[in-house]
């Protein structure tokens, strides 16, 4: 993302002019949207908007900026009510961490962004808000993000070089919400609140699939089979490793959707599985087809170099072609791709609009080498559980603003 500053830098100074256009009704200051009193300039938009641009140029990328802009308010406004502060040194220590993503240090990473357009004040505000925020979520659920060494070895065991060998596997059930549009997010987020402090036990979770789910797997109360846990989007896996029998997961968010999924059972045994650190998988996308015209190219396939054959002469949008590490797999992709061996093909990420062939190619494993590091352990479930916490809480605040257009 950041490897392409230099491009991306390029880039954005000829796309400035349409996409800031919009922000800038009724003057560069004047207010945008007003969260709970306190004002979101045109200004602050436009430069968002420039900011993100150079960072990767996300879809929609004025709504992306607009929510962004709006959590910050409200994480800022939240450390200011607990009296977190962020000092100079550790203002200055974010900014060079920020920056050596790139490969620069601040003083360069700011001379470079400036030549988009972006202010150093708004790379400042934009760091200054995730360490004011990471401090406030400290400071209220530190003490409940505590890891015991009972958890510990339970993660070693599962993911050790002998349990992957073993095929460590989990039983989940999964609740999908539907959130592609503000309405249904806002729905959603009250909606998985209401879930988690409900559910009780498998029955509970099972009629809630039912009721509100719009996963495939809702007619079976949401229960899903066996999955390898190096299958699993880390995300997911790192909250597994968590949770005992019967408990439901923090919050996880897929493409327009959100998501929660309680533990059944967990077991070692079976085929060989080591944790995949890569993997590579296809889609063809056929606009407007159904259900059965996703089969019948299923039906001409056997691998993924096959769909290049069913693609030929279609507009290169149609066939596309990935390999990620596992951590940047979308989470609604990765959640279909764990479900698949090699060749398999997954019809879940279809829409009314557009059926979806989705194709595992490949997977990389991760033999594992050498000694585990319980410290890192530790700090990887810790972080794992303050960022449940941390969503789950950014999202209450958001449920209790008042956000409106001036």
């Amino acid at each position: 993302m950041i490897r392409r500053m230099g491009l991306a830098v390029a880039a954005a100074l000829a796309l400035m002019g349409a996409g800031i256009a919009s922000a800038q009704q009724g003057g560069s200051f004047a207010p945008r949207m007003i969260v709970n009193d306190r004002a979101i300039t045109n200004f602050e938009v436009e430069q968002r908007i420039r900011f993100l641009r150079l960072l990767g140029n996300p879809p929609q990328i004025e709504k992306v900026s607009m929510d962004g802009l709006i959590d910050d308010r409200l994480r800022m406004a939240e450390a200011k009510r607990l009296g977190v502060s962020v000092s100079p040194e550790q203002l200055q220590a974010g900014m060079e961490e920020f920056a050596s993503r790139a490969n620069l240090d601040a003083e360069q990473f700011i001379a470079a962004i400036a030549q988009g357009g972006v202010e150093a004040e708004t790379f400042r505000d934009f760091v200054e808000s995730g360490i004011a925020w990471r401090e406030v979520v400290r400071t209220r659920f530190g003490p409940r993000a505590q890891v015991t060494e009972a958890e510990i070895d339970r993660a070693l065991a599962i993911t050790s070089p002998r349990a992957a060998a073993a095929g460590a596997q989990v039983l989940l059930s999964e609740i999908v919400l539907r959130a592609d549009t503000p309405e249904f997010r806002a729905e959603a987020e009250r909606l998985v609140r209401e879930l988690r402090a409900s559910i009780r036990n498998e029955a509970d979770f099972a009629a809630a699939a039912r009721q509100y789910s719009v996963s495939r797997s809702r007619g079976e109360g949401g229960r899903m089979g066996w999955l390898p846990l190096g299958n699993l989007p880390p995300a997911l896996a790192g909250q597994v490793l968590t949770l005992r029998p019967g408990q439901v997961s923090e919050p996880i968010e897929l493409d327009n959707a959100i998501a929660l999924f309680q533990l059944r059972a967990l077991r070692e045994g079976g085929a060989a599985t080591p944790e995949a650190v890569s993997v590579e998988y296809a889609r063809f996308l056929i606009p407007g087809g159904t259900l059965a015209d996703a089969m019948r190219v299923r039906a001409q396939v056997d691998t993924c170099d096959d769909l290049f054959g069913v693609a030929r002469g279609l507009p290169e949008d149609r066939l596309q072609r990935e390999v990620l590490p596992v951590a940047q797999v979308p989470q609604n992709v990765a959640m279909e791709l764990a479900r698949l061996d090699e060749g398999e093909v997954s019809y879940g990420l279809s829409t009314p609009q557009m059926a979806v062939v989705l194709m595992l190619c490949a997977r990389t494993p991760d033999l594992g080498e050498g000694e585990i590091d319980r410290q890192a352990v530790r700090r990887q479930l810790v972080n794992q559980r303050l960022g449940g916490y941390a969503e789950s809480y950014l999202a209450e605040l958001k449920a209790d603003a008042i956000i409106r257009e001036p």
